[in-house]
């Protein structure tokens, strides 16, 4: 299988700041989106940190005899400790954290998340979610207590339940990734899915024709759906040789 990938980050209409970070690795083995928190200083730095130490972590570790579940888990863990480290070095960002998502294409495809930066799957015309949201709108999602539609309005859904920065996290959830050829992946942060809906998504990814023109036309159409917050995409396609 061979993977083509692009990348985007746009500030929006309505920030001062651009407090995502993404990163596509040169060799393309992984690829990652962090969206930050913690005033305009603190969301910059944490994204930027825990992009930077799990690529420093991945970049060391990829041809070691680690499995994949627990390359992820250390890598997670190594930039979790990196933020709380910032923490200490400078009280002034206490309350930073991000969210992160990460793909690693290291025999399968395997990916790691924390907070609701999403991935999803497009695989024929059908569009999946692949994780699971940390936070408690999506909890009270699945135990009943909201359904879809009240989720996706109800004033709590930015809310995290978990997050990088913090010395309580809980598991990191990871797991393996089936990809066929055709498929494409989408690593977003929630300045895209809080502006469109996964039908909106779906179709912007199976009408444009590469990567680079898909990750252009859904920035551009977060932004034109209101831009509230920053938006961030990578995409990856799988293709055959």
């Amino acid at each position: 299988m061979k993977y083509f990938y692009a990348g985007l980050s746009d500030q929006g209409l309505h920030r001062s700041a651009n407090q995502d970070a993404y990163l596509i690795d040169p060799s393309g083995r992984f690829v990652i989106v962090a969206d930050g928190m913690g005033g305009h200083t603190g969301g910059q730095e944490a994204s930027q940190i825990a992009t930077q130490a799990i690529q420093a972590y991945l970049n060391d570790h990829w041809d070691s005899t680690l499995t994949n579940q627990a390359l992820l888990q250390v890598a997670f863990s190594e930039a979790n400790q990196a933020i709380l480290q910032g923490q200490q070095a400078h009280p002034e960002c206490a309350e930073m954290g991000t969210t992160a998502v990460t793909v690693i294409f290291r025999e399968q495809p395997w990916c790691a998340h924390v907070g609701d930066s999403r991935l999803y799957r497009l695989q024929g015309s059908g569009l999946e979610q692949v994780t699971v949201d940390h936070t408690w709108v999506a909890q009270a999602v699945r135990t009943g207590r909201l359904d879809l539609e009240q989720a996706r309005v109800h004033p709590w859904r930015h809310i995290l339940s978990q997050c990088l920065g913090r010395g309580d996290l809980e598991k990191i959830e990871i797991r393996p990734i089936e990809v066929q050829a055709g498929d494409r992946l989408l690593l977003c942060s929630d300045g895209l899915t809080e502006e469109l809906s996964d039908s909106l998504i779906a179709a912007y990814l199976e009408s444009s024709k590469t990567c680079d023109k898909a990750a252009a036309a859904l920035v551009k159409a977060a932004n034109d759906h209101g831009g509230h917050d920053n938006i961030t995409v990578v995409i990856v396609a799988a293709e055959p040789f």
